[in-house]
């Protein structure tokens, strides 16, 4: 029998008898004839994902003796550089060994990593499915992570939130993928050349943790013992005190956690306040929601909510296959209504320059406003208005910018960081049906860059690169006022560069404003046009664009072809910290099968 043919609606088997004592309190004794066992396992997707979780492993180890080993799915290759121009599997060892020194803090010293590639930022499981488990690469996460919790034997088992809305895909996965392996590790029908071949035994572990950001509970010590549930999904909440105090290092786990963030460097986490202010008694708990105990899911009151879009069905028919149906419980919130707006056509093209010539913009302006980030203190301080216009079969869009604190000016080469300083980002969905971003259109403007003049590139799309090589009717021009109270980006997109057709009824899309006034290579403030979930990453927000009179030429394709997905992922073999790690633990590199001698 196979591990997809247990989700599928199966029982598990039954603990084996040598998991009776794993099924016992945490506090157990190790295992100290596997020296790879840790007693917490953490499962994330990227490096930096288990930072919020730090000031808890901290205190698990240093109050109850508990040893923790954090497994990252992959290496963040497609995050951004605060601190060089690295990037692909360069960057991803760069923040391995961001990882490794952040988690040392809390004496974590096993850091599995599973070599799968980090593309770019997605709100889509299924998408992220497909490229970890996808062609060229073997089908093999959730093999990867049943053999890793038998071979580290966790009682515990930590992991994400797999809930779908505004949360990053890989995030979703790399818990959805846990919960399965917690399931399947210990039954030996699952994979079982990993128990026939490999000499690995079934492990059940006895708890199923995953972190729940959305929780607000009670602030002060007392968080950590309030028998709380979560509203949305009826589950047991577990707390973990930030104010704790470390007699180890003589502060709090808070500040703990603090110091360990801002090694992150490449996240840009570095411009975190070094001290934690908040007084200790208004310091909250981090928050899990309790899925199993002793081996056995918790259950709850399941609330079905009907006439769900594509993502959130999947996920409630996955919710569904593992058990756990009560994880879909409110899944998918309550969309507002989208904005729309005429593309009224003109009789000659505007003139890209930077400015609202006269005839040019004869439409409707569209004010963007706060969707993440700071809010603007004032309009000074960053405010926007866009106009759009069409010339055959060109869409042209004239983004204002008040700004009052110049961001970093970032050089041509690392013009795809756009969410690193200012710049203005315009999406579009030709049909206006995609489930992802895969199928639409994302461009990029710097308007300004160390090495002089402005810059576009495109990301997190059907097709990323710089754009003169990827959208290679794309022009645009950047105004830039000296002194500076801002900047005028004006952008002229070719509807043919577009993945599909557009639908002069139907297209969709979204124009986003990033604000720094620092320079250290992070953003304050982002505004948009339709500012709900995450703007850049969620199509289902965005914004109806009518095109009137427009009819795409013949022959256009009215469904986009498969998407450019980067593929490159840092490997463990090309890490020394995971050799010697590999060596000492005895778990292969990438958590590779294992050939006992």
């Amino acid at each position: 029998m196979t591990a997809a043919s247990l989700l599928l609606g199966q029982a598990v088997g039954p603990l084996p008898d040598a998991n009776a004592v794993a099924a016992a309190a945490d506090g157990a004794a190790p295992h100290v004839r596997n020296r790879a066992h840790n007693d917490v396992l953490f499962v994330g997707a990227h490096p930096d994902d288990e930072f919020q979780s730090l000031s808890t492993f901290g205190q698990w180890n240093e109050k109850r003796r508990l040893s923790v080993g954090v497994a990252t799915i992959t290496r963040g290759e497609g995050g951004g550089n605060a601190v060089g121009q690295e990037e692909g599997a360069a960057l991803g060892l760069i923040r391995e060994r961001e990882e490794r020194q952040a988690v040392a803090v809390a004496r974590i010293k096993n850091v599995y990593y599973l070599d799968k590639p980090d593309f770019w930022y997605t709100l889509s499981a299924p998408l992220t499915r497909k490229v970890w488990d996808g062609p060229p690469r073997q089908a093999d996460t959730l093999e990867r992570l049943v053999r890793l919790i038998r071979a580290t034997t966790p009682r515990t088992v930590v992991t994400m939130d797999p809930r779908p809305f505004n949360q990053h895909g890989a995030h979703q996965l790399s818990a959805r993928m846990t919960i399965e392996a917690f399931h399947l590790a210990g039954d030996p029908r699952a994979f079982p050349e990993q128990v026939s071949d490999e000499g690995y035994r079934p492990w059940r572990p006895a708890r199923l943790l995953t972190r729940n950001w959305s929780f607000e509970g009670p602030k002060g010590p007392g968080c950590a013992t309030a028998k709380l549930r979560d509203p949305v999904t009826g589950l047991p909440q577990l707390g973990a005190w930030q104010g704790a105090w470390s007699r180890r290092n003589g502060t709090t786990w808070a500040q703990l956690e603090r110091n360990a963030a801002r090694l992150y460097r490449t996240q840009g986490f570095a411009s975190l306040p070094a001290t934690v202010t908040t007084p200790r008694k208004e310091m909250g708990c981090d928050w899990f929601s309790v899925l199993a105990e002793r081996g056995k899911p918790q259950t709850a009151p399941v609330h079905r909510q009907q006439r769900l879009r594509p993502v959130y069905a999947e996920f409630a028919a996955w919710a569904d296959r593992v058990g756990m149906p009560w994880l879909a419980n409110r899944a998918q919130p309550d969309y507002p209504t989208s904005p729309s707006t005429t593309v009224p056509a003109t009789s000659r093209p505007p003139r890209l320059d930077g400015r609202d010539s006269a005839g040019e913009y004869p439409g409707q302006a569209v004010a963007l406003t706060h969707w993440q980030g700071d809010k603007c203190a004032s309009e000074q301080d960053c405010s926007a208005i866009a106009r759009m216009s069409r010339h055959g079969d060109d869409l042209y869009v004239l983004v204002e910018v008040a700004d009052e604190a110049k961001g970093s000016a970032l050089s041509r080469d690392d013009c795809k960081r756009h969410w690193r300083t200012d710049s203005v980002e315009i999406a579009l969905d030709p049909r206006g049906n995609a489930q992802d971003t895969s199928t639409t259109f994302k461009a990029a403007v710097l308007p300004f860059t160390s090495d002089g003049g402005s810059c576009a590139s495109r990301d997190a799309d059907h097709h990323q690169g710089p754009a003169t090589r990827t959208a290679p009717g794309m022009r645009w021009a950047a105004a830039v006022q000296a002194p500076y109270t801002g900047y005028t980006v004006e952008v002229k997109i070719a509807l043919a560069d577009l993945p599909a057709a557009a639908d002069p009824a139907a297209m969709t899309g979204n124009i986003m404003v990033y604000d720094s006034d620092t320079q250290d290579r992070t953003s304050q403030s982002r505004l948009g046009w339709s500012t709900f979930g995450s703007a850049q990453a969620d199509p289902y927000t965005w914004g109806t664009l009518h095109l009137p009179g427009y009819s795409p030429p013949t022959g256009r394709p009215t469904t986009p072809g498969p998407p450019t997905i980067p593929m490159e992922a840092a490997r463990s073999s090309d890490s020394p910290a995971s050799v010697a790690q590999s060596r000492r633990t005895g778990v292969p590199l990438a958590v590779g099968p294992r050939h006992p001698h």
